[in-house]
């Protein structure tokens, strides 16, 4: 399965990330659908089912990850 280039998965984290934060509001419609075209791509580009599996994902192909620590993925 190709990867992502760390680069998009970052510009995805963020577009995911940013309209959930707390001073965002409640959002749209159109921003939730937004939000939920986002989250299927990071699933798609990562390889994974869920929202949290493709962050954790994404996050250990970045720049910097301790990708030796997988403490996230084990529960």
């Amino acid at each position: 399965m190709p990867l992502a280039h760390p680069v998009v998965l970052r510009n995805l984290i963020e577009r995911y990330e940013i309209p959930r934060a707390p001073h965002a509001g409640n959002g749209t419609g159109e921003a939730r659908r937004r939000t939920e075209d986002v989250a299927y791509t990071l699933c798609a580009s990562t390889g994974t089912r869920g929202i949290d599996a493709a962050l954790v994902a994404a996050r250990r192909r970045l720049p910097g990850a301790r990708t030796e620590d997988d403490s996230l993925l084990t529960a």
